[in-house]
This record gives C-alpha cells, sequence and structure tokens, in this order.
C-alpha cells in the first residue's frame, strides 16, 4: 500500500506540533525567513524540534539566507532536512552536509527534469505556485498536468492544498508527499489544530481508497 506522507509547515505553536504529530503528520515546517509571518526565532523554533516525537521530522525553510544565518540555525536546533525555497544553488544547498530538498516555484516553461538534474544530490523536489514576491505559503494552486510523470527525485507537492483538495492533488499527481501551511490556517501565519487534523484525514482516505 502506497501511503503519502504529510508535513504540515509554518508552524509556530508547541501545541500545533504537538496536535500534527499525534494526527499522523510526517513532518513539520520550521521557517526561518524573517518577511514570513511564519517565522520563528532560533530559540523557539529549538524547543518545537526538541518536543517532537520519534519518527516526526523537523524541516528548516530558508529563503535565499546566508551560509553564517544557516550555520548558527544548525547550531541550535536539530533539523532533519533542510529546505531552501529561494535562489540557492545545487552547490550552495549541498555545502552543509544534511539532506536537503529543494523548492521549485512553477511557473510556464519549468522544465523539472532539467532541475532534477541540476539538483541531483537533493533527496526531493517540492512543487510550490509562482507568485512574484512571495516565496511560498500563498495559498494558491497550480497546473498539476505538467507535471512530468518520469521525474527522477521524490515529488513533495505543495501549493493551495486545504482538505477540501488534497484527495485529488493525491489521486492525481501520486506525490511522495504533500506539504501544507495556509490550508490549515484560522488566520495567516496561524495555524489551526481541527484544519490539520482534517487535511490528514482527507489524505489518509485517499490512500485508503487507493489500495482498495
Amino acid at each position: 500500500m502506497k501511503r503519502t506522507r504529510v508535513k504540515i509547515c509554518g508552524i509556530t505553536r508547541l501545541e500545533h506540533a504537538r496536535a500534527a504529530a499525534e494526527a499522523g503528520g510526517d513532518a513539520i515546517g520550521l521557517v526561518f525567513y524573517r518577511e514570513s509571518p511564519r517565522y520563528l526565532s532560533i530559540r523557539d523554533a529549538a524547543a518545537i524540534a526538541e518536543s517532537l516525537p520519534p519518527f516526526v521530522a523537523a524541516v528548516g525553510l530558508f529563503v535565499n539566507a546566508s551560509e553564517r544565518d544557516i550555520r548558527a540555525v544548525l547550531d541550535a536546533v536539530d533539523l532533519d532536512l533542510l529546505q531552501f525555497q529561494g535562489d540557492e544553488s545545487a552547490e550552495f544547498c549541498a555545502r552543509f552536509a544534511r539532506p536537503y530538498m529543494r523548492a521549485v516555484r512553477m511557473e510556464p516553461g519549468t522544465d523539472l527534469l532539467e532541475y532534477a538534474d541540476r539538483f541531483s544530490r537533493a533527496k526531493a523536489l517540492l512543487l510550490d505556485a509562482h507568485v512574484p514576491g512571495q516565496p511560498g505559503g500563498t495559498g494558491r494552486t497550480f497546473d498539476w498536468a505538467g507535471i512530468p510523470r518520469d521525474l527522477p527525485l521524490p515529488l513533495v507537492l505543495s501549493g493551495g492544498l486545504t482538505a477540501a483538495n488534497v484527495g485529488r492533488a493525491v489521486r492525481e499527481v501520486s506525490p511522495w508527499a504533500v506539504d501544507v501551511s495556509s490550508g490549515v490556517e484560522s488566520e495567516r501565519g496561524v495555524k489551526d489544530p481541527k484544519k490539520i487534523v482534517e487535511f490528514i484525514r482527507s489524505v489518509q482516505r485517499e490512500d485508503g481508497h487507493s489500495a482498495s
């Protein structure tokens, strides 16, 4: 049975990390981008990462951060995976001796096979909607039909996912994982535990239907 993994991104509170883990989430995202409403201080991020139970991963999201700033985070926060959401090169992403995934903002003409070749050391490509001036968390979807089926890296699908449409996303795209942020919020930057549970249940239901 194929199981679609779930990452809840933009966690800012301990209780929301706990809700994601208890509902069956596989990973939580901690945002280290100061312009985001979901930005966390290193101290708060360290507390959330330390609170996670076994087998729930802490993912650190960076947007064109300096090497010095990233290393400062890594010195204090126990991250399992790095997520690069800006214009970072493959060489830069590989500097930190940590597994990483590379975000791709989908727009007409985006060549995912070229991205997969350029970032061949990445653990996955995360596909998100392209909105000028916003590196992520936009709440917008993109056309999934343009995703190649022969992508050589695991695919993490993001961009405008909610409990209402994630089942269709899993069915049509068959991603390794789905990533949600604004789709499980009560207001911008604030997670809603009930929406987190509903989102994860929707993924689990679709996985169950696919196996039957």
